[in-house]
């Protein structure tokens, strides 16, 4: 721990952002050994990442982001990042299903919007980490800075995971799935180390990226998700969605 200390700031903030992205990458390894899962074994995936990104935007991002107000009063900064990160979502959207190019490269547009949202929110995420790591310098203590990396960390295994199999069950192969699956959290890394060394920059801005991400990810859930799994065996996409959001919910409140 004393080592770890004695790094600078912005070194502490790249080896957490490692351990942070090697849980992505961990969580997506398991396409590499598993089939494409069967379309009961998609509803009740699609429900869990559905229920999963719901859990994360509110306990990972929109909780965050009300902590870190300023002067300002919470509702605004909150609010008005979330509805910006709707809105940027819905017109990615348009874009995505007028790009044939990024749809035959990703799988289609549903799989498409799974990805960027993940990776999307991945970015206030990093960044958050990285400024804790700068305030924890100045008050003499790393220890929340850690935590938050950790709880980070674990969460970013199913995401992994959630990314990973739609995108082996629309059609591409295992190493592809996985290589855009860890690729979502590969974003944290320059994010953290940004963070870190902009603190002072950034940190006002932290509450408006995590509400942007919050929206971003509500809307691609609603729009997408919740649609393509009930739209099959409706008990298993509830049971999906149950527990994918008290699974991430739990490791938020646990760790966080």
């Amino acid at each position: 721990m004393q080592w770890f200390l004695s790094l600078p700031v912005w070194a502490r903030a790249l080896a957490a952002s490692l351990a942070m992205y090697a849980m992505t990458a961990l969580g997506a390894s398991f396409v590499l050994f598993s089939r494409s899962p069967k379309r009961h074994s998609l509803t009740l995936l699609t429900g869990a990442s559905a229920g999963i990104m719901i859990a994360a935007s509110f306990f990972s991002l929109l909780l965050p982001a009300v902590e870190a107000v300023g002067s300002l009063p919470a509702w605004l900064p909150v609010t008005f990042g979330f509805l910006a990160g709707g809105v940027f979502l819905v017109l990615s959207d348009l874009i995505l299903s007028r790009t044939q190019r990024t749809m035959r490269a990703i799988g289609d547009r549903r799989t498409a919007l799974l990805y960027f949202a993940v990776t999307l929110h991945n970015i206030p995420e990093g960044m958050a980490v990285g400024v804790a790591f700068a305030a924890g310098a100045a008050d003499g203590s790393a220890l929340s800075a850690l935590l938050l990396a950790l709880g980070i960390a674990v969460q970013n295994f199913p995401e992994g995971m959630c990314v990973a199999f739609p995108l082996r069950a629309k059609g591409l192969s295992p190493v592809r799935s996985f290589l855009f699956a860890q690729g979502s959290g590969a974003v944290e890394v320059p994010a953290c180390v940004a963070g870190a060394l902009a603190a002072g920059a950034i940190g006002w801005l932290m509450p408006w990226a995590l509400a942007f991400s919050a929206g971003a990810m509500t809307a691609v859930v609603c729009s997408e998700l919740i649609p393509a799994c009930f739209s099959g065996n409706r008990t298993l996409a509830s049971a999906g969605v149950v527990l994918g959001f008290c699974a991430m919910m739990a490791l938020d409140l646990a760790l966080g």
